[in-house]
């Protein structure tokens, strides 16, 4: 014979445990029973939602201050949003099935429209939940009125009801803190936008208002922006506000040095500044110089750009007012590539070592204040031997240290060709 056979003759032929059937069979009646009462109840609730949505908001208005003030500023939205809710879960006892995903989206869109309220999470939470409780204990004062010894059957549905509020509590949590970070990421990405457009000198003037708001600065203060490249620093002024705006290779901040029309500190806000030159190895910073008005700050990240440039490759803080001709031959590179070749042209064409000392001279005398003997003593030569290298220089540009213009034509050239090389 067929093992499925056997198997199937084998069980027939089996004792048959008679508590197990007849406990299924006393629940399923009990069941029965309880669903019985339970939809009888939950259609009267149906006729009278009107007045069940009038007592939970007299009890939300009572004892939620969130909701209180929701129902001054729109009692009508919020009369109807409760009155959905409450629709939503009394005929959830009549047809779990059928209306689950109905009543689902209801509790979602509550829960994110509150998010985008600011209403308090712990308020709607103990709204679902009173709700929740209201239709419960109408549930048995309807039973107590209309058949009061069912009331012992609708104690085998209460978990039931229960589990549904205990649902719909978690599912508008959810709702509210997926729409709470939705928002949160609007509001960064916002601010974000509008901090790059005011670097980049983009802003709109009709921007400027929220754009002082959400970066909390005033819109008529004066700034100094600060580039950053290999980590921020941490020192800030005492007292002042900054707002940091992340790039790819550069950060800038922004940063309040004093109000309009301000006191004493607010006259050299770079010295206000205050940054601390302690650091990762290889950051460099550029402050550029101050401006008022969050409208300039455009012109003050380019500025604060300059300086960055002008930092020496292996870091360090440069501030533009105190390199102010070094930001003069940067900011326009062909013309310092001209000055450079104009002046010192015929000494660039000398032999490698023949112009290196040379120029290692020039340098070591302008960094010396004119002082042939504290050149001397840096380049581990006599005075005499300094002024004979100089004399030199003078003759292949055909120009002299003598000579004030010709001193500065001469220094911005050493300046752009430092700078310029890389």
């Amino acid at each position: 014979m067929h093992p499925a056979a056997r198997t199937r003759t084998t069980f027939r032929a089996g004792p048959t445990p008679v508590p197990q059937p007849r406990s299924r069979r006393i629940r399923s009646l009990i069941d029965a029973d309880a669903l019985r009462v339970l939809h009888r109840a939950a259609r009267v609730l149906l006729d009278d939602l009107p007045d069940l949505t009038d007592r939970l908001l007299a009890v939300l208005r009572e004892q939620e201050p969130a909701y209180r003030t929701a129902l001054e500023n729109d009692h009508a939205a919020t009369w109807q949003e409760a009155y959905r809710s409450l629709r939503h879960s009394v005929t959830s006892l009549l047809d779990p099935r059928g209306t689950r995903e109905a009543a689902h989206r209801c509790t979602w869109r509550i829960g994110a429209t509150r998010a985008e309220q600011g209403l308090p999470l712990d308020a709607l939470l103990h709204a679902f939940r009173l709700g929740g409780s209201l239709v419960w204990q109408r549930l048995v004062e309807e039973t107590t009125r209309s058949e009061p010894e069912d009331i012992r059957l609708l104690v085998h549905v209460a978990t039931d009801v229960w589990n549904f509020v205990d649902e719909h509590c978690t599912l508008v949590a959810d709702a509210y803190r997926q729409a709470e970070r939705q928002l949160a990421w609007r509001r960064e990405n916002r601010v974000r936008l509008l901090a790059a457009a005011l670097l980049e000198g983009t802003s709109r003037i009709a921007d400027l208002p929220e754009t002082a708001e959400r970066l909390c600065l005033p819109e008529h203060g004066r700034f100094v922006v600060v580039a950053v490249a290999g980590g921020r620093p941490r020192d800030l002024p005492p007292g002042g506000s900054t707002y940091w705006h992340a790039g790819v290779d550069v950060d800038h901040g922004i940063v309040l040095v004093g109000e309009e029309g301000g006191g004493e500190a607010d006259r050299d806000p770079v010295a206000a500044l205050a940054l601390s030159t302690d650091g990762p190895a290889g950051r460099r910073i550029g402050v550029g110089s101050a401006v008022t008005g969050l409208a300039a700050v455009g012109d003050a990240r380019r500025l604060a750009d300059l300086a960055l440039s002008i930092c020496p490759p292996d870091g360090g803080t440069v501030r533009l007012t105190e390199h102010l001709p070094e930001a003069l031959v940067v900011s326009c590179p062909e013309l310092g590539a001209t000055l450079t070749e104009r002046v010192l042209g015929p000494l660039l064409r000398l032999e490698p070592a023949d112009r290196d000392v040379l120029l290692e001279t020039l340098v070591a005398w302008f960094a010396c204040e004119g002082s042939a003997q504290r050149a001397g003593e840096r380049l581990y030569c006599h005075r005499n031997t300094v002024l004979n290298r100089l004399r030199r220089c003078e003759q292949l540009i055909g120009r002299s240290l003598a000579r004030p213009h010709d001193v500065v034509e001469i220094s911005l050239a050493l300046t752009a060709r430092r700078l310029l090389r890389g």
